[in-house]
């Protein structure tokens, strides 16, 4: 054989090799690769805590505690900056056309999302407990377990549009963007559908006994399907939104009190105080799996996605100390995952014991809010692939 000929094939087989062990790696599915804590963060406070919220635009992580609002760097995890003057808080939402950012509390604290500036406070009726922005109306909708249960801010100028009465107590909301907004009614055991452009409660969808208590909602905009994460049995109740058939229903942990859809990898999300992450999979409007159960920390009950990174945050408080010169342990964190300490240095960490005990219900496991009112660490952690 002629030798610059089978150099020539010689050559040729190392190419094919190269050229195909990088198709392979370019065509793996990543998103088959298992959820895991990617990164968590500690910083020592006081006050009770409920929900988390991940403005992805402007790279910032809020938590309502106390008397203020914390505003984290949503990459590094360190303390950017504080929204005072907060009385009864629960959550945060940004109306990202205006950039202004609005608490749940009473009274409602609007501020500026770029500069952490407060623009004004805001009194409303009922007791203020979720919040969420709606874009079609570009309004911020805050959600009160009293009447009235529903009242809708203007989000360019922070007043009020109107209120909603939907006869029962509204724990999480997701909005279509096409004019529905979902509501799940905790003591109803049912999803309300309201039209954001008349502002009236349209219909209900029963649970049908499936499940109890609805604390979490995920909404596929896309495919109409409603995922409400149930207490009582611990269960996701998936329904289609058009018309509240139901399609399914999946085992969750216990104590969940949040939750969501990620319309990136197709996934339905839920939060629990048990200490673990339910990822329920939605492979075609029909079919659903739970992907995985990731454990993350007791108490964990609320969570929030970063739509930039697919990134799933979720947050839990310390007990108090139960008495002078006592230590309550700091909730568990897989052994080995990387913490990042308020300071932003980055400490290992292995396992320790759960702090405090809690049991499941429709509070979540350690009551309806995270900790309790004294001192205590808040943790923040990190869920990706």
């Amino acid at each position: 054989m002629n030798p610059l000929h089978n150099f020539s094939r010689v050559l040729f087989v190392i190419a094919a090799a190269i050229f195909a062990s990088h198709c392979l790696a370019q065509g793996a599915p990543t998103g088959d690769a298992p959820y895991k804590i990617v990164q968590t963060s500690q910083l020592m406070g006081t006050g009770r805590t409920d929900y988390v919220y991940a403005d992805s635009g402007n790279r910032r992580l809020y938590v309502a505690r106390g008397t203020a609002v914390l505003a984290f760097d949503l990459d590094t995890l360190k303390l950017s900056g504080s929204i005072p003057g907060l009385m009864g808080g629960h959550g945060v939402a940004v109306d990202p056309v205006s950039e202004h950012a609005f608490s749940s509390s009473a009274p409602i604290i609007m501020w500026d999302a770029k500069t952490l500036k407060t623009i004004k406070t805001i009194t409303v009726q009922g007791r203020p407990d979720g919040i969420l922005f709606e874009p079609l109306t570009e309004r911020i909708y805050v959600l009160s377990h009293e009447s009235p249960n529903i009242t809708a801010l203007d989000g360019k100028d922070g007043s009020i549009v109107g209120t909603i009465d939907l006869g029962g107590a509204p724990e999480q909301a997701a909005s279509d963007g096409q004019g529905h907004l979902y509501v799940d009614l905790e003591d109803q055991d049912s999803i309300g559908v309201v039209d954001v452009k008349t502002m009236k409660l349209t219909g209900t969808y029963s649970l049908g006994g499936k499940g109890g208590g609805p604390g979490g909602l995920g909404l596929d905009s896309k495919n109409h399907i409603l995922f409400a994460f149930c207490h009582e049995p611990a269960t996701a109740v998936i329904l289609s939104a058009t018309d509240g058939k139901i399609l399914a229903t999946l085992p969750i942990g216990q104590g969940t009190d949040g939750g969501g859809f990620n319309p990136q990898t197709m996934e339905a999300f839920s939060s629990q105080g048990d200490g673990t992450l339910t990822i329920i999979k939605e492979s075609s409007p029909t079919s659903f799996v739970v992907e995985q159960t990731v454990k993350t920390i007791p108490r964990a009950r609320t969570s929030t996605l970063d739509t930039q990174t697919n990134h799933i945050i979720v947050i839990a408080t310390d007990r108090p100390t139960p008495s002078p010169g006592a230590r309550t342990p700091a909730p568990s964190v897989a052994a080995g995952s990387p913490v990042v300490a308020a300071s932003g240095t980055v400490q290992s960490t292995g396992t320790s014991s759960p702090g405090g005990r809690g049991g499941p219900g429709r509070g979540g496991f350690g009551g309806r809010r995270g900790g309790g009112g004294g001192p205590g660490m808040l943790h923040i952690v990190v869920v990706g692939r």
